[in-house]
């Protein structure tokens, strides 16, 4: 094979487990080859320009660490950034890490896309999880994944959920709610037992509450949320993992969003996770008792009162789920090997869950995604196979039907294709180097450019569209040259504790000249 390319969810495990490659093939790229490459923050415009195609990454390098986002585009996205590597996923070995994150609406696209790279294009496919999906199970006339007949690498998969059975999941959700003072309450308590608390909640805005009614009341407080940078979330993992070092313990809360349930090495006494879906419960739960240090662990399932997740509809879907299989639970637990972290548990919130949105697996479309062409499709899984309602238009209007291999409506799709629902920008902070690199951008020539971009991606946040509105309509995202379409954020507006933010969190710096 040419290359490794490994692919996750969230930048975190990037950071974790690049830092590991790196100081496995430090002597070879000591010699001035590149082994290992990062590529997830989107530091490019929407828009190429001639010299931001020139600057894109092309993916040349052995071993590759990337998101499920980069991934993706690079199939299915508009532009000619993500095409420029896509002949890189050919003859390769890609290792999908936490591969239950792969977006819902993507499933039948990216079935298709596995099953081409790897029955036509020679590469070798490897979904890694504790909690893994039914991909092979969703409808083939639209796209199943095709596993070979021994895709199972563990020979009796229940024998080693049993034998590495650390933590015990207990439901402790409640009519009424969980208020956010009975939340840190219990946090102190069970701090008080175990030592240490991982606090897992479904919105950043839930994140900043909880920390800001602990801090103080714990020496060792710490907060984590994908509005700080990369480097910065890497920072402050360092100052957790070192207060749960066994050797010198010390008691530590740490507050998070999802991005530390899945596939991020630390090791509490403790979980206390907000409802989601019992795949986000299962990941959390390996954060407990990680390294089996305890006889047991315990992870602590509470539903918050007035939570909100209008905006998060994936979220309160998948809450909804597994309300269903907690009471089936209660009511049988023989029927799940009386753990929620069984394989049968997983498999049937899958099905579940799956059964629910099978509707929106071949990637919805609206009038609001294509405007330039009439249609019926509204799928882009539609556009992209059979493409029946536009052939039948073109048959109208020419009389006769378009030739075989040109029936698909490719740049329709790939206009319309996001990764995620909602769109982000990729906006360099100035935390630590992040200063220097703005520095550095806004006078290098060409040839220092792509080498600052590459190192500014551990320096950035990624803004929502609204959010990056905000600022510039408050003049506080500049660009770092005229015309590049890569900006980079107001120092008032990027906090030592919370990372970005539209409102003035810090105080500008004094420059003495």
């Amino acid at each position: 094979m040419d290359r490794i390319i490994y692919v996750v969810p969230y930048t975190s495990i990037i950071d974790q487990n690049a830092r590991v490659a790196r100081s496995v093939f430090a002597f070879l790229e000591e010699s001035g080859r590149q082994i290992v490459l990062e590529h997830h923050s989107n530091l490019t415009p929407e828009l190429d320009t001639y010299e931001s195609k020139l600057l894109a990454e092309n993916w040349d390098a052995p071993i590759i660490y990337t998101t499920a986002v980069q991934f993706l585009e690079t199939l299915f996205a508009a532009g000619t950034r993500g095409v420029r590597r896509l002949h890189q996923l050919a003859n390769a070995v890609i290792i999908f890490d936490e591969i239950q994150t792969i977006p819902i609406r993507t499933v039948h696209l990216f079935n298709n896309a596995i099953n081409f790279l790897v029955g036509q294009c020679c590469s070798t496919a490897v979904f890694c999880t504790a909690t893994q999906p039914i991909l092979d199970r969703v409808n083939p006339k639209r796209g199943a994944a095709r596993f070979s007949a021994d895709a199972q690498m563990m020979p009796d998969v229940g024998a080693l959920f049993r034998e590495l059975h650390r933590a015990r999941i207990e439901d402790r959700c409640k009519d009424e709610g969980w208020t956010d003072d009975e939340v840190a309450k219990t946090a102190l308590q069970e701090l008080e037992a175990s030592g240490s608390v991982l606090i897992i909640v479904n919105k950043k805005a839930q994140a900043r509450e909880l920390y800001q009614r602990l801090y103080g009341k714990v020496e060792n407080v710490y907060h984590l949320s994908t509005s700080m940078c990369p480097a910065h979330r890497m920072a402050v993992l360092d100052k957790v993992k070192s207060c749960l070092d066994p050797r010198n313990p010390s008691p530590v809360i740490c507050i998070s969003t999802q991005l530390i349930e899945a596939g991020v090495d630390v090791d509490f006494g403790t979980v206390i996770r907000y409802l989601a879906g019992l795949d986000s419960i299962a990941q959390a739960a390996g954060r407990c008792n990680r390294n089996g240090l305890r006889e047991i662990g315990r992870a602590l399932i509470v539903n918050p009162a007035n939570e909100g997740l209008d905006r998060l509809p994936e979220i309160r879907l998948a809450q909804d789920v597994t309300k269903r299989v907690l009471r089936e639970f209660r009511e049988n637990p023989a029927l799940f090997d009386h753990d929620l972290q069984s394989p049968k548990a997983m498999e049937r919130f899958y099905h579940y869950y799956f059964f629910q949105r099978a509707h929106e697996m071949g990637f919805p479309v609206s009038d609001r995604d294509i405007k330039e062409m009439p249609r019926q499709q509204d799928t882009l899984l539609a556009l992209l196979s059979m493409n029946v309602d536009s052939v039948q238009i073109y048959m109208n209007e020419r009389k006769q039907a378009p030739p075989l291999f040109l029936r698909q409506s490719f740049m329709s799709a790939a206009k319309a294709f996001k990764a995620i629902d909602s769109p982000t920008e990729g906006v360099i902070v100035p935390y630590g180097e992040g200063e220097r690199i703005i520095a550095r951008l806004l006078s290098a020539g060409y040839e220092e450019k792509g080498r600052l971009l590459k190192e500014a991606q551990r320096f950035s946040v990624n803004l929502f569209p609204h959010e990056m509105v905000k600022l510039k309509e408050k003049r506080r995202l500049y660009e770092v040259w005229e015309g590049s379409g890569v900006y980079y954020l107001d120092e008032r507006h990027y906090s030592e504790q919370f990372g970005a933010s539209t409102d003035e969190v810090a105080e500008m710096k004094a420059l003495i000249i």
